[in-house]
């Protein structure tokens, strides 16, 4: 506290009693240097391409708060940056797709799919969807399938239809994205000590 009050903060008050800054006293704005303020625009720029709509707006007001508080001369090279990421991304159809399975993971909602295997073989399944995965220009599903009872990925854009059910779910042990991503690492490791 006192190297606080040492550098002008008006902190009143005293050990064992407690302390309180001084009235009209702010802290300051969150600072970017110019290379984090480039990257931030950067990412932004892609990931705009290959979000669903949804997330693509919140990413561009987040960006435009940011930006918001960068000195003028920081803001206009951030925004100048010679990066792009054509609007060449998704394919509207999954987009949709990706923003209601995204939305059904955050809520917890089963989902119904009529998937096309890479055959083009049809399946309808119930899933507890878990997380969505980017393998570049790709999105999978990693869901717990109550048909085949395990984990199971689902490309996006394999899926013709997507109902999201009433019927919510919880998280048990077993059947976590936690536990997927247990599993996959052991295999991963049972691979590499296979090979070594």
């Amino acid at each position: 506290m006192a190297d606080l009050q040492h550098q002008g903060v008006p902190i009143e008050g005293e050990a064992g009693v407690g302390y309180r800054l001084g009235a009209g006293f702010e802290l300051p704005p969150l600072m970017f240097s110019q290379g984090e303020a480039n990257a931030l625009v950067a990412a932004a720029r892609l990931a705009q391409s290959w979000l669903d709509a949804g997330l693509a707006r919140e990413v561009e007001g987040a960006l435009g708060k940011i930006l918001s508080v960068l000195p003028p001369d920081a803001r206009v090279a951030a925004e100048a940056q010679a990066l792009y990421a054509p609007p060449v991304g998704l394919d509207p159809c999954v987009q949709a797709t990706l923003q209601v399975l995204r939305e059904a993971v955050h809520s917890c909602h089963v989902v119904q799919i009529d998937y096309a295997d890479v055959q083009g073989r049809p399946s309808l399944r119930r899933l507890r969807p878990l997380g969505c995965f980017y393998w570049g220009k790709v999105w999978t599903l990693s869901a717990w399938c109550e048909l085949r009872n395990d984990f199971r990925g689902f490309r996006i854009d394999r899926i013709v239809a997507v109902s999201v059910l009433e019927e919510r779910f919880r998280q048990e042990p077993g059947k976590t994205l936690a536990d997927l991503l247990r599993k996959v690492e052991g295999e991963m490791e049972g691979r590499a000590g296979a090979g070594g």
